[in-house]
This record gives C-alpha cells, sequence and structure tokens, in this order.
C-alpha cells in the first residue's frame, strides 16, 4: 500500500509523508465541513428537498474533490461555493423567479463555458481583461452579501415597510444564533480546528436542549436519497437569451472565486516555480470546471476550490493524498443525514456572516489613493447587498468603471474584451 500511494502521489518527491498527508486531509474537512449544513440550508430555501440536499452536497464535494487530488495531485478540496449558493437562491431562484431546475440549467451552460475557455487556454487572458480594482471588489461584495444573508437567517435583521430593514426581536432562536456566532468567533480567534462546524453543533444542540428541534427519526442513514434533485436541471430552459446575463454572472463568480483560491493555495503548497508559473495550473482549472459541470448534473450550485485547503496545506499536506482523505471523510458523511438534517437555519446562519467576513477582509487590497479605480470597486460592493444580487453588482462595478474612463476621455483603457463585457453587463441589467 505504502509503495503503491508512493508512485501515485510522490510523497518522497514533495518531501512528506502518509501520516502527515491523512492529518492534513482530516484538518481540511474539520474546518470545512460546516458546508454539509449551511450549502443545503441555503438552497433549500429555493424550494428544493433539504435531505437530498445533503447527500449530493456530500457526493458532488467527495467527487470533486477526488479528481482534484487524483487528477491533479494536489492538496486542495473542491465544493458547491457558498458564494454560488447564494447567487442560485436569492438572485435566480427568488429574485428573478426562475425555477430551481432551470437555474440549475443556468450552471450547467456557465460550467461549460467555464471548461471550454479553460481546455483552449483563453481563461486566464479573460482575468487579465478584468481591472484589477473589480477583481478585489467581486468576492469582497459577494462576502457583504453573505453577511446581510447570515444576518438575516439569524433574525438579527428583519424586514420593515417604513426603513426597508430592522434590527429583529431576541427570540429564543436569535439569542441562540448570536450565541453561536460568537462562539464561533472566539474558536477561531483561538485558531480551534473545526470552529465552524462546532459552532453550528453547540447551537443545534442548545436549541435541542431548549426543545426548538424536533429530534431526529434516526441517526444512521437507512439509504441515500438524491432523486428529488439529481438530473432535474432544465438545460434546454436556460437556453433564452434572457437569462444570459445570470449565465455570465454565475460564470464570473465562479471564474475569480476559483482561480483565486487555486493560486493562493498553490502559494502555499509551494507550487510555484522560480519564473512565477503554478505546476499544474491547467490541469487544475480544468478539473474545476469539470467539477462545476457535475454539480449542476447532480442538484446543487456550482463547485469551486474552496480556501479552507490552506488550513490542510498549513498542516503540512503537499499532495493530492490529503484531498483524497477529505474526500473519503466527506462520503462518510452520507452515513448520518437524518443527524445533519435536524440542524436550524439559525445555526447555520453564523457560519455565512463569519465566511463573509473573512471574505471582506479582502477589501485591503483595494488602491484608495484613486479615484476611478476604488468608485466602481465600491459601486461593486455595494450594489451586491443593496440589490439582493450579486450580478448586479457586477454589472454595475464593469460599467461605472468603463464610463468614469469614456468620461475622462481614456478610452484606450478599455480593452475589446471589457467593452464586451460591458456590453453584456449593460444588457443583463436592461432585461
Amino acid at each position: 500500500m505504502q509503495t503503491q500511494l508512493e508512485k501515485l502521489f510522490q510523497l518522497q518527491h514533495h518531501q512528506t509523508t502518509i501520516r502527515t498527508e491523512v492529518v492534513a486531509g482530516l484538518t481540511t474537512y474539520l474546518t470545512m465541513a460546516y458546508i454539509v449544513f449551511v450549502v443545503p440550508t441555503t438552497l433549500g430555501a429555493a424550494g428544493m428537498d433539504k435531505q437530498a440536499l445533503i447527500a449530493v452536497t456530500c457526493l458532488v464535494t467527495a467527487l470533486s474533490t477526488a479528481l482534484m487530488g487524483l487528477g491533479a495531485n494536489v492538496p486542495i478540496a473542491v465544493a458547491p461555493g457558498l458564494g454560488m449558493s447564494a447567487f442560485f437562491t436569492y438572485t435566480l431562484v427568488l429574485t428573478n423567479h426562475i425555477p430551481w431546475p432551470v437555474a440549475l440549467g443556468i450552471g450547467f451552460w456557465a460550467g461549460v463555458l467555464f471548461l471550454v475557455l479553460s481546455l483552449i487556454g483563453a481563461r486566464e487572458k479573460l482575468v487579465q481583461a478584468i481591472p484589477p480594482s473589480i477583481v478585489t471588489a467581486i468576492p469582497v461584495g459577494i462576502g457583504m452579501f453573505l453577511l446581510f444573508i447570515g444576518l438575516r437567517n439569524m433574525g438579527v435583521v428583519v424586514a420593515n415597510p417604513n426603513t426597508l430593514v430592522m434590527l429583529g426581536k431576541f427570540t429564543p432562536s436569535v439569542v441562540i444564533s448570536v450565541g453561536g456566532l460568537f462562539v464561533t468567533l472566539a474558536l477561531l480567534i483561538r485558531n480551534v480546528k473545526g470552529a465552524i462546524l462546532l459552532g453550528i453543533v453547540l447551537a443545534t444542540i442548545v436549541a435541542a436542549l431548549a426543545g426548538l428541534v424536533a429530534p431526529p427519526e434516526g441517526i444512521f442513514t437507512s439509504g441515500v436519497r438524491v432523486a428529488p434533485v439529481a438530473f432535474k436541471l432544465d438545460v434546454l430552459g436556460a437556453l433564452r437569451w434572457s437569462l444570459l446575463g445570470p449565465v455570465f454572472a454565475l460564470f464570473y463568480i465562479n471564474l475569480f472565486d476559483s482561480l483565486g483560491t487555486l493560486v493562493a493555495c498553490a502559494s502555499e503548497a509551494k507550487l510555484v516555480q522560480a519564473n512565477g508559473k503554478i505546476e499544474r495550473l491547467s490541469r487544475m482549472l480544468n478539473i474545476d470546471a469539470v467539477a462545476a459541470i457535475v454539480s449542476s448534473l447532480l442538484g446543487t450550485s456550482p463547485s469551486t476550490a474552496y480556501i479552507e485547503s490552506a488550513t490542510g496545506i498549513a498542516a503540512g499536506g503537499r499532495t493530492g493524498l490529503t484531498a483524497v482523505v477529505t474526500s473519503l471523510l466527506f462520503l462518510g458523511s452520507l452515513a448520518i443525514i437524518p443527524l445533519i438534517s435536524i440542524v436550524p437555519a439559525y445555526a447555520t446562519a453564523p457560519s455565512l456572516v463569519i465566511v463573509g467576513l473573512l471574505m471582506i477582509s479582502q477589501i485591503r487590497h483595494l488602491d484608495f489613493s484613486k479615484f476611478e479605480e476604488y468608485i466602481p470597486a465600491l459601486f461593486t460592493i455595494l450594489m451586491m447587498p443593496f440589490s439582493f444580487s450579486i450580478a448586479t453588482g457586477m454589472a454595475c462595478g464593469f460599467l461605472s468603471w468603463g464610463l468614469i474612463r469614456l468620461l475622462l476621455f481614456r478610452p484606450r483603457e478599455i480593452s475589446g474584451v471589457l467593452y464586451v463585457i460591458m456590453a453584456l453587463s449593460l444588457i443583463s441589467l436592461l432585461l
């Protein structure tokens, strides 16, 4: 076994051991296991079957992460993205009233576009055409959006007909949720492994003791059920001119999310060569795109590389064996679906707040010394939560950046690719 693993993952070449890789895989799993609770809760708000979503989340994460480990030999986990789950539910389904099978079809076509551009090597060039300030602003804006959704799901922020929003009442569920948030923050500050997962579990236990959660029908899964969501996507229904904007937006969310994560994790894993190029980046991008397509086919939001992989890398993970161990642990999560399904939305909501806060921290990379750079970036960031749409925020950012250049008589700063992006952004706002 050891010899086979050595040949498959080149452990000695990467100066690591089986034990180190196993510990790293467990670390990554504990850090991102919260998605088994959060992604199904988020997509469940779109009217999809929650238990089936739990199973699909585990399956997609296990499959995608194993593909990354075996296909690219890197310690990076891949799973349905939180930002894309939020876009799927709150923008496509609840705001634009798109049926969730059609929304899955939109994710499928975004994944196909993702894969085609990756295979022809155009993906990196496309990123280069986007202004750096907008590239920085996109994850920050998604973070703001997740923060707002998290506070709303906690019950801390509620609707008000006069002021749009207001502070909610501190009911028992809100108190438990707020307590879970600060306990999780304290655990994170103390660098406790699996802090977000522990916060969700503790909040659920307190809710159960308070009689706010019904006991599970059982602990172990009697049978994995994915039929309510798997292969229910409406591929042809998503092929409409009016849905071009959402396809474009979902593609861009995945593009920047995954590329940024892959570059960051590859750097931590010492996969950057002396000339600045990242080993096996092309292969990682292709696998990431395939994972996005598979996610839509199985009935969840497109998958992306997870920054939580950095915790496993920090624990010594250097090869795909780390990813394979993480994959097997997610597969094992299928055994306790009934237990997972009782977790209430207000117990998982703090994780959205925390992930949002972590993403917002990227604003430190924004250059505030140039008015023409940070104003379009702020439009991107603020319009996502204010319009309750990631796509709208991106469109406003692209258009404002280009419009300022045109008004300053500096049209040459706008590339041909960016003109196309601006045109598509304008169309998405007008449709």
